[in-house]
């Protein structure tokens, strides 16, 4: 299995596609891992040389000790690019991963060419509410938790149809370790892009779900409208849009990045 060990973590990542095609980078939500971009990776793959990776703190990545930062998380995805040979690449990160992405594109402008914001925003709940989650999940565990949390994530009625693909999701998030979430909690506590997204020039395509209760439309169509020249588009889903949408949230995303 392929390993990057980078200045702070050790990452676990898979490349698809062909060699001399566009990079393309997708950074994982929190709770899930480089498997969530399964329903979209036959055909982004057709398209993009598509850099997949484990968010340190989740699936296969190491998980170092203390609490992360977005700054960390976002040159985790520099050296990583450095280490596969890719040295601009398009960016697509699905709530945890926007903040991730769009640090990078803050950071190192001249690495990313577009962007792909989904289900995400430039803050993304309050202290408050991240403090009580990091206690939740060291008293309770992932795997009581799991099922709530999956019932924000995905619609009931999506639930009802794809018992399936729900249950795949809620193993994903299960086997997520505890301190590397709490770690990642700790980021999003910290995090808030509300005053320097407007510098972003990347071609940037927001990506909402009506039903998401985690970031929402509004915060979606907010985000779109703060980052300058960027596109809004919405799909009838909850958190975890591209589940839901599988073939329509593929379509989107090769038809913004292709321009």
């Amino acid at each position: 299995m392929p390993y990057a060990k980078l200045s702070q973590a050790t990452l676990y990542y898979t490349v698809d596609g062909p060699q001399d095609a566009p990079a393309l980078v997708l950074s994982n939500s929190l709770g899930t891992n480089a498997d969530m971009w399964a329903p979209q990776l036959p055909e982004l793959a057709r398209h993009f040389r598509v850099l997949r990776y484990d968010t340190r703190g989740h699936g296969l990545s190491s998980v170092p000790a203390g609490e992360y930062r977005f700054e960390q998380l976002a040159e985790d995805v520099r050296e990583l690019m450095d280490h596969v040979g890719i040295q601009r690449a398009h960016l697509c990160g699905l709530s945890m991963g926007g903040p991730t992405v769009m640090m990078l594109a803050l950071r190192h402008p001249e690495r990313v060419d577009r962007l792909v914001l989904s289900n995400t925003a430039a803050r993304i709940g309050t202290v408050e509410s991240w403090n009580a989650r990091i206690e939740a999940v060291g008293r309770e565990g992932l795997d009581s938790m799991a099922p709530g949390i999956i019932e924000r994530w995905l619609t009931p009625a999506y639930r009802a149809a794809q018992p399936g693909p729900t249950q795949m999701l809620t193993d994903m998030l299960r086997r997520t370790p505890v301190a590397g979430y709490q770690a990642n909690c700790a980021a999003l506590r910290e995090n808030d892009l509300r005053p320097q997204v407007g510098v972003i020039r990347a071609p940037t395509l927001v990506i909402g779900g009506t039903h998401d209760a985690a970031t929402t439309a509004q915060q979606g169509r907010e985000l779109a409208e703060a980052i300058p020249g960027a596109r809004y588009v919405e799909f009838d889903a909850a958190h975890i849009a591209n589940w839901e949408h599988p073939q329509a949230y593929g379509q989107a995303v090769v038809a913004f990045l292709k321009g």
